[in-house]
């Protein structure tokens, strides 16, 4: 029985929605306003909020949408001939409200704390690069960390959900994946390989991080048609036994 388009829409919503309120809420609610001042969960703790985020909606509505949750993946699966392009355009739009849904509850309770609240740059976990953002790494750097891990992010995703992965334990080997970039790529840009992730935080933010927001819609998208062509090239269908 096929999944009515409303369901999908929903469930993009949603599992967008939590990983933006759980990944980016560790990260300024645990220790600051942006991902440089978390001093309560540090770098591990961060990337297991995310990973583990994919985790819990890849199991929690993988069987309603695939759990995607982000732009770059619906695109890399469209690339890779797994979605068709109206249903591609529905998810980007479920996940682009999803998020910045789950960005305007997290600015909500923030803005709760009885001290009073001063965002300041890169508010609500949002990403960046150069002088004052991490270890102010230039432009270069961050885009290629950005493409490159999103690539091997969309890599994997393919490879456990196809035929000759092992799907029962896709959620797990997508989701670590994603913990596995955090730590590598937080202290660079504080980790989007997500576009729809970027852009909820950075609506909000302003400054800085809206200005630097096209890195974080571009180099995702670009990685992850870079992923899904190396694994079309790589993956052959299995043949049928006689």
């Amino acid at each position: 029985m096929e999944t009515k388009i409303s369901s999908k829409f929903i469930a993009e919503l949603i599992g967008t929605f939590g990983l933006v309120l759980f990944g980016c809420g560790a990260a300024a609610v645990a220790g600051g306003t942006t991902l440089a001042q978390t001093s309560g969960l540090g770098l591990l703790g961060i990337s297991l909020a995310f990973g583990l985020s994919v985790v819990v909606f890849a199991y929690a509505i993988g069987g309603i949408s695939g759990c995607h949750i982000n732009p770059a993946v619906t695109i890399g699966v469209l690339v890779a001939g797994k979605i068709s392009a109206k249903d591609a355009v529905i998810y980007i739009a479920a996940q682009i409200l999803g998020a910045i849904l789950g960005a305007f509850v997290l600015k909500t309770i923030l803005a709760g704390q009885l001290a009073g609240f001063n965002p300041g740059e890169w508010a609500y976990g949002s990403n960046g690069w150069g002088s004052g953002y991490q270890n102010e790494y230039n432009m270069t750097a961050a885009f290629v960390t950005e493409a490159v891990l999103t690539a091997i992010f969309l890599f994997v995703i393919l490879g456990t959900t196809s035929k000759v992965g092992n799907g029962t334990m896709a959620g797990l080997a997508i989701g670590f994946t994603l913990v596995l970039i955090h730590m590598v790529a937080i202290p660079i840009t504080g980790t989007s390989v997500n576009p729809a992730r970027s852009l909820g935080p950075a609506i909000f933010a302003g400054g800085e991080a809206i200005s630097q927001l096209w890195l974080f819609l571009v180099a995702p998208v670009l990685g992850a048609i870079v992923g899904a062509v190396i694994w079309k090239v790589t993956y052959q269908e299995p043949k049928a036994v006689a």
